[in-house]
C-alpha cells in the first residue's frame, strides 16, 4: 500500500471521530477493527429474541448530543437521530415517590421538594447560558485548546473539583443527594474522590442543554454515521483485523490507538510505559427481553429514559465503596438501567421492552450478580421477574470480552478516582503522545475520559496533526 498520512487502530467512537478530523483536514487515514462491525461501546446486536435490539454497552447519551465533537459533524446526514423520553432520568424512592432530572431546571428542583429547590437552582444556572462554550472548554483539557471562557471555566472547577460529598453539603434533604450521588457513580467513582462534583454537574447540566437522549435504532447508528462520513471524506474502515504488533498495519507516517494503554504498549512496543496506569470497579450488566414495560412504582420512573437505583446517598456509597475498595460485589448494588423503548419503539415488537441494567463490582469479578441486581428492581418494581422473557448476561470477563478496551469488565476504561480522573493515562500535559514520535492514543483512557462523544479522539486528531504538518 501507498504511504498513508495516519493509521487507526480500533474502529470505537474515539477512533472514528479521530479518522474524521483528520480526513476532513486532507489527510488520508485508514481505520482496522478487530471486531466484524464498528462501534466499540457504540453498537446494537439481538442478545436476547429475535427482534429486540440492544446496546451490549452504552444506550443513553447525555455526552454524545452534548459533544462539541459531534455538534460540529453532518452526523444526521448520516442516519443519526436523537430521541427523548418525556424525563431524561428519574431516581425513585422506596416509598413510591422520585426525583427527577428534567430538561427543566424548575422541574427538576421541584422534585427535590422546597428545602433544596431553591439551592439546586443557584447551583447550575449560572452555567447554563454558557454551557456550549463551558462543555468544549471543559472536555478539551488539558492543552488541546486554549479556554474560550476562562471565568466560567474557573467558576465551575470551584464547585466541581472538590469531591461531590462536599457539595452535596449544601442539600438538606434525601432526595437531592441520592439523586446526585447517583450521577457521580455513573463514571464508577467513589463519591469522595477528587473533581467528582464535576461529574455530577457536567451531567446534570448537559440533561437541562439538551437532555439524554437514544439513537433511533440503537446506539451503533452513532458509530455507524461515523463510518459513513469517514467513508465520503475518503477513508477507509477495515473490519475482522486484529493488529498484534506495529508490523500488521501499512506504512503511515501516524499511528492512532484506540485501545487500552496496555494494548498500545504491547502493540508498538512501548514496554512498561503504561504499568502505572489503574483500572477500575467492573460492570455486571443485564440485557432484558420485557413483556411490557418495567412495573415502576414511582410514575415518574414510567416515562423516564434512564432509571438510578439506590435507595439512598448511603447506599449507593457503601455499593461504590464495596466494588472499590472493598474488593466484594454489593448486597444492595447501585443500578444504572435504561428503557430505551420509551422514546424509540422500533428496539422491540409491540408491546414489549427492551431493557438494561448493571451493577459495580469488582475488576476481574467472577461471580454472579443477577440475584441481587432483580432483587433491587423488585424494590421499585414489584412484579419486574414476571415481565422478564430473556435475558443476555455479561459479567467482568464476557464485557472485556464483547471490548477489549473494557480491561477486566472496567467501562471506564480506566480508573475514574484521584488524579487519574483528570491526568491519564499519565500524569501529562501531553495526554495523546507516546514515547514513539509516530505513535498516538485516543481512547477513553485518554481525557475527557468514559462515555461516548469522541472527544478524545477529537483532541488526540489535534496532536497527530500538528505533528503531520511539521514533517
Amino acid at each position: 500500500m501507498p504511504m498513508l498520512d495516519a493509521v487507526v487502530v480500533g474502529a470505537g467512537p474515539n477512533g472514528l471521530t479521530a479518522a474524521v478530523e483528520l480526513a476532513r483536514r486532507g489527510f488520508s487515514v485508514a481505520v482496522f477493527e478487530a471486531r466484524d462491525t464498528v462501534g466499540g461501546g457504540a453498537r446494537t446486536e439481538e442478545l436476547t429474541l429475535p427482534g429486540f435490539r440492544h446496546d451490549p454497552c452504552s444506550a443513553a447519551h447525555p455526552l454524545a448530543i452534548n459533544s462539541p465533537a459531534f455538534r460540529a459533524l453532518p452526523l444526521e446526514r448520516y442516519g443519526l437521530r436523537w430521541l427523548h423520553a418525556p424525563l431524561p432520568m428519574a431516581h425513585p424512592f422506596p416509598d413510591g415517590t422520585a426525583a427527577v432530572l428534567s430538561r427543566s431546571v424548575g422541574e427538576t428542583a421541584a422534585s427535590f421538594g422546597p428545602r433544596d429547590a431553591g439551592t439546586y437552582r443557584r447551583l447550575v444556572e449560572p452555567f447554563l447560558p454558557r454551557w456550549d462554550t463551558l462543555v468544549r472548554d471543559f472536555m478539551s483539557l488539558p492543552l488541546s485548546a486554549l479556554p474560550r471562557d476562562p471565568v466560567t471555566l474557573a467558576r465551575f472547577g470551584l464547585a466541581g473539583l472538590p469531591p461531590s460529598t462536599w457539595l452535596t453539603r449544601r442539600f438538606r434533604d434525601e432526595k437531592a443527594k441520592t439523586l446526585f450521588a447517583g450521577l457521580v457513580a455513573h463514571v464508577m467513582a467513589p463519591l469522595n474522590g477528587l473533581a467528582t462534583g464535576a461529574v455530577g454537574l457536567v451531567f446534570a447540566l448537559a440533561a437541562h442543554a439538551r437532555g439524554w437522549p437514544v439513537a433511533r435504532g440503537g446506539s451503533q447508528a452513532i458509530s455507524d454515521a461515523l463510518a459513513a462520513h469517514l467513508r465520503d471524506l475518503g477513508g477507509t474502515v477495515h473490519t475482522d483485523y486484529e493488529v498484534k504488533r506495529l508490523d500488521d498495519l501499512p506504512p503511515a507516517r501516524a499511528y492512532v490507538f484506540d485501545t487500552s494503554p496496555a494494548a498500545l504498549a504491547r502493540i508498538a512496543g512501548l514496554g512498561n510505559h503504561y504499568d502505572t496506569f489503574r483500572y477500575g470497579p467492573a460492570a455486571f450488566k443485564i440485557d432484558y427481553a420485557l413483556d411490557g414495560p418495567v412495573p415502576w412504582t414511582a410514575p415518574e420512573a414510567r416515562t423516564a429514559g434512564t432509571v438510578q437505583i439506590g435507595a439512598d446517598s448511603a447506599e449507593i456509597g457503601a455499593a461504590l465503596h464495596a466494588a472499590a475498595r472493598a474488593g466484594r460485589a454489593p448486597d444492595r448494588p447501585f443500578l444504572i438501567t435504561t428503557q430505551p423503548g420509551v422514546a424509540d419503539p422500533t428496539r422491540a415488537p409491540a408491546g414489549k421492552q427492551v431493557f438494561w441494567a448493571y451493577g459495580h463490582v469488582p475488576n476481574n469479578w467472577t461471580g454472579d450478580l443477577t440475584d441481587a441486581i432483580e432483587r433491587q428492581l423488585e424494590r421499585f418494581a414489584p412484579g419486574f421477574r414476571d415481565r422478564v422473557l430473556a435475558r443476555a448476561v455479561a459479567g467482568p470477563p464476557q464485557l472485556a470480552a464483547r471490548n477489549a478496551n473494557y480491561v477486566g469488565g472496567d467501562i471506564a476504561s480506566g480508573a475514574a478516582s484521584g488524579l487519574q480522573l483528570l491526568l491519564r493515562p499519565k500524569l501529562s500535559l501531553f495526554p495523546y503522545s507516546t514515547p514513539h514520535p509516530a505513535v498516538f492514543i485516543c481512547s477513553s483512557s485518554t481525557p475527557p475520559g468514559p462515555g461516548v462523544h469522541g472527544m478524545s479522539g477529537h483532541n488526540a486528531a489535534k496532536a497527530v496533526w500538528r505533528r503531520l504538518r511539521h514533517t
